[in-house]
């Protein structure tokens, strides 16, 4: 099948954080790469990012959903959960319910849907090891409803570079620019698609994998400022994401050259 529209939503994963391009005030990451494939298919071929840090799925459904149904997409991405599943308020069946919505919904949308499974971050940051339970919870509400409505499903579970911190951020939540581009190439193998193999190809040398030090240091940079930063922000009612907007609310042509191909 040539795709003619894609549309992108979610949260920062599908913003593409930790992945700038050139000049480091736009996020590339996976989506982009994905559309830049499938644009080489189909000269029409247009593409948004509705996708906005921080927001949970719920958020996703009520804010990006409208949108995309007025852009008529032929494919639809959705990454997101993970904010859900780090929320104060976890309950699984929430979680649950939230992910059979959106999936039930975007595949009334879009003859084709593609949603993910989330990699066990509890592997390579320590101190939130009861994610793992929480993440497990999330990655069976996606299978389901992949299979309950008839979603493609990019499983990224079984990746084992989720145990190499070079495919991620400083936070070691958000994917660094290798990351992203596995996530591409999973995508686009499961749409049918070629993908530059080098994304795939294992990065040169041994996995990095962090030491005492190396945990002391992250909770130091990483860790405390972002905890400080929402504790502020809850107390004025601030929510994650809240003065953010999609990189790339219509659907437009994608050109070379970024970052002028998502202007």
């Amino acid at each position: 099948m040539t795709y003619q529209r894609f549309v992108a939503l979610g949260d920062s994963c599908a913003e593409g954080l930790d992945d700038p391009y050139p000049g480091g005030r736009i996020y590339r990451g996976w989506a982009d790469l994905v559309a830049g494939r499938l644009a080489a298919d189909a000269p029409g071929f247009r593409y948004a990012n509705l996708a906005v840090r921080g927001r949970r799925l719920d958020q996703i459904i009520t804010e990006q959903l409208p949108t995309a149904t007025a852009l008529r997409p032929d494919l639809v991405a959705l990454f997101g959960g993970g904010n859900d599943v780090m929320s104060r308020g976890f309950a699984a069946d929430v979680v649950r319910t939230r992910v059979h919505t959106a999936v039930r919904e975007l595949t009334r949308l879009a003859p084709t849907v593609v949603v993910f499974t989330i990699s066990d971050i509890s592997q390579r940051m320590p101190i939130v090891r009861g994610m793992g339970a929480r993440l497990a919870v999330l990655n069976a509400a996606m299978r389901e409803a992949a299979d309950t409505f008839g979603a493609l499903l990019v499983d990224l579970c079984p990746d084992e570079t989720v145990h190499d911190l070079r495919y991620f951020g400083p936070d070691r939540l958000h994917l660094s620019e290798p990351g992203h581009r596995r996530v591409a190439a999973h995508l686009l193998a499961t749409l049918g698609r070629s993908y530059d193999p080098d994304w795939l190809t294992p990065l040169p040398g041994p996995a990095l994998r962090p030491g005492v030090l190396d945990h002391a240091e992250w909770v130091w940079r990483q860790v405390l400022p972002v905890a400080y930063t929402r504790m502020r922000n809850r107390l004025v009612g601030r929510l994650p994401g809240d003065g953010f907007g999609p990189k790339r609310p219509q659907l437009l042509p994608v050109h070379s050259g970024e970052p002028s191909s998502v202007s």
